[in-house]
């Protein structure tokens, strides 16, 4: 028996040792507003470029310092050719579509949530502007599945600088129902330092649990952090009421982590972990820049069955990487 245990131990350690392991930051520059998809054997990353569309992919989180890249859409329509933001890659009735925010040369009045698509692959094949998605003033678009009907969160601006988070279904992979409805305000303190903003939205999924995570306060502040909204389990996604949105927020600054935001979450290429991809920054006071830097931390799960974001670890520090490695 004692020999059946130290055997069991040795293999055990053994696991440990040979699994796969990494060190943020993913993305040292310009390295904002991430967002990961693991794919047949590839994790996909997209950042803001500010004036492309670019995947980089690879086959563990460190490999995608060094992992391929290419630039999959360039636009030279004046209406959109440029400060192209957060955009996120989205697999849509067996379909692969990139969900980008972008607007004119000379101001942020024109910023719309555009869609190109793809094909059935997300590296393989060509991508071609398939519309306009938000009419108005709109960035950050993100999609969310309930029940097997699509969503479109976006953040938009229901009142003059007071950025919030509109939602509407999806009539389609690229264009939405009419007559959007407003999901979530800026009304508590934390999510008000600088500027009141409800932005970067992401979905989250734990069995049929559904949440929504999002970035409060200004990119300009060290109080830039992740919020939650959850789901109710019942009614209309559509309806504010029948989600519940958490006083408090639930990934803030640490020490050497500033502005800990615009996230997104992805599973490990097991499907067994829930991880959450975020961008901060060494500024002490907050960034909106190209100086921010992508990096990755696993989410663990209370016993209640809602999600542990806990702090981001210093950069350098050496983690254990996503299951299925």
């Amino acid at each position: 028996m004692h020999l059946l245990r130290l055997l069991l131990t040795a293999l055990s350690l053994l696991q440990i040792t040979s699994a796969a392991t990494f060190t943020n930051p993913l993305r040292a520059r310009d390295g904002s507003d991430p967002h990961i998809v693991h794919h047949d054997g590839f994790y996909y990353l997209m950042t803001t470029t500010w004036t492309d569309l670019r995947l980089t992919r690879a086959k563990t989180l460190e490999g995608l310092k060094t992992g391929e890249t290419k630039v999959v859409w360039t636009d030279t329509n004046a209406a959109r050719c440029c400060n192209v933001w957060a955009p996120e890659l989205h697999r849509v009735d067996g379909v692969w579509y990139i969900y980008y925010t972008a607007g004119n040369r000379q101001n942020l009045d024109g910023q719309r949530s555009h869609v190109v698509r793809g094909g059935a692959h997300p590296w393989d094949g060509q991508y071609s502007y398939a519309g306009q998605v938000t009419l108005d003033w709109g960035i950050d678009g993100t999609v969310l599945t309930i029940g097997g009907k699509n969503y479109f969160i976006w953040s938009c601006l229901p009142r003059p600088q007071w950025q919030s988070l509109c939602i509407a279904a999806m009539t389609s992979p690229t264009k939405i129902q009419a007559g959007w409805k407003l999901l979530s305000e800026p009304e508590l303190a934390w999510e008000r330092v600088g500027s009141p903003v409800n932005e970067g939205a992401t979905a989250l999924y734990n069995g049929t649990r559904v949440w929504v995570g999002y970035s409060g306060s200004y990119c300009w502040t060290d109080s830039y952090q992740l919020g939650l909204l959850r789901y109710k389990g019942t009614g209309d996604p559509t309806e504010k009421g029948n989600w519940e949105k958490g006083r408090e927020p639930v990934f803030s600054s640490s020490e050497g982590n500033w502005g800990t935001g615009h996230n997104a979450f992805f599973t490990s290429p097991d499907g067994r972990e829930t991880w959450n991809v975020y961008h901060a920054t060494t500024v002490r006071t907050g960034n909106c820049d190209g100086n921010r830097y992508t990096a990755a931390k696993r989410v663990e799960w209370r016993a209640d069955g809602t999600p542990d974001l806990g702090r981001a670890e210093r950069t350098g520090t050496r983690l254990l990487g996503p299951s299925g490695e």
